[in-house]
């Protein structure tokens, strides 16, 4: 250090070596997860999420909510859990909530899976399962869909193997849309080792309205080894609050509840989640308004074309193959944003008429060519 009269110290630092510190060595393997893009002025179909803003009761809660932020949430989401029972009809000690489903999918894979065990599921499906089973140093092990987009049960137990120790079954399975059925999941469960753990993940449930669906809250309490994953994201317009819950056996619950950030749900996506629960009538009449809107545009584009599978939730897809990019870059071009699985498809989330208008003549428009 060299000081001068009348001047303040001055500190010279000297380095010889600037070295990083240690991380993972397997970090560049785990993908990143990648959103649905957003450009400025276009329709954005590419997220899933709905296009109107949390119903009205529900942002009233939410504003109540906000004048007690300057002190932390509940760190159990005791209220909203025990709403949650009250709601599904099962008990307290079956449910945890946490911050959106895909946190507890994560807090799943490191509740059950040590290092090198095996997570099973469908492909393509939900994109976080390879990423959170590398994380928790887990083995995905993807297996491939039929032809039409539907998760194919019968492989995925094919490949059960002594080191699986998770299933994940996403119904209606995202990105392709068709949603298991009831018979199909009972004969797959049949199948599967009480020791492995089948995560039924239900983002979109609440679109459902196929003749035979799967209620896999009641799945989960029926047997001992599968949990179900809902989530507020989707339906209910609160995917900004990240907040979901998963319900199971108890001894499970608590294992997963372990896993937890502490602190996570924020106390404004409790309130929300717990405003929502009691919006049975507006949430019906939304899920409708998409269902219908999600029929018209299926009906629309398969009139131009397409093979569009059945969709059980608020997108369709349309399995494009190599053709996926240039009708996404089509899009975009008619400021309509989709979302793009390059050589496999792409998805579009079912928004509002006008939005879907959009998104339908940008179709048009690259079947003629203009």
């Amino acid at each position: 250090m060299r000081k001068t009269a009348g001047q303040p110290a001055v500190i010279r630092w000297s380095y010889s070596v600037r070295m990083s510190p240690d991380v993972r060595t397997d970090l560049d393997a785990i993908p990143s997860y990648v959103p649905g893009a957003t450009v400025p002025g276009a329709v954005k179909l590419a997220s899933n999420e709905t296009t109107a803003g949390p119903l009205p009761s529900v942002a009233a809660a939410i504003a109540d909510a906000a004048a007690g932020v300057n002190r932390y949430p509940d760190i159990t989401a005791g209220a909203l859990v025990s709403r949650l029972s009250e709601f599904l009809g099962i008990p307290s000690r079956n449910i945890t909530a946490g911050c959106g489903s895909v946190a507890l999918c994560q807090q799943l894979v490191q509740a059950v899976c040590a290092p090198g065990d095996e997570v099973l599921y469908g492909w393509r499906s939900f994109e976080a399962y390879p990423i959170i089973a590398r994380i928790a140093h887990a083995v995905p092990v993807p297996v491939p869909n039929r032809a039409d987009g539907t998760l194919d049960l019968d492989a995925i137990a094919d490949a059960v193997t002594g080191r699986t120790r998770l299933i994940f079954v996403c119904t209606p399975n995202n990105p392709t849309g068709p949603a298991v059925s009831h018979a199909e999941l009972t004969a797959f469960l049949d199948r599967v080792p009480e020791r492995v753990t089948v995560a039924l993940d239900e983002a979109y449930y609440e679109y459902v309205r196929s003749e035979d669906p799967v209620d896999g809250v009641a799945e989960s309490m029926a047997r001992p080894n599968v949990v179900a994953l809902r989530t507020f994201s989707k339906a209910y317009g609160l995917a900004g609050l990240r907040v979901g819950y998963l319900t199971g056996p108890a001894d499970l619950i608590t294992s997963v509840g372990k896993m937890v950030v502490p602190f996570s749900v924020s106390s404004l996506a409790q309130a929300a989640g717990i405003a929502c629960l009691d919006a049975g009538d507006e949430l019906r009449a939304r899920t409708d308004a998409v269902v219908a809107e999600r029929t018209r545009v299926r009906d629309a584009l398969i009139d131009l074309g397409h093979a569009v599978p059945e969709s059980q939730a608020n997108f369709v897809w349309l399995p494009l193959g190599d053709a996926a990019a240039e009708f996404d870059s089509h899009c975009r071009g008619h400021l309509v944003v989709t979302r793009c699985f390059a050589g496999h498809g792409v998805r579009v989330t079912i928004g509002d008429p006008v939005e879907n208008d959009r998104l339908l003549d940008a179709a048009r428009a690259f079947v003629t060519g203009t």
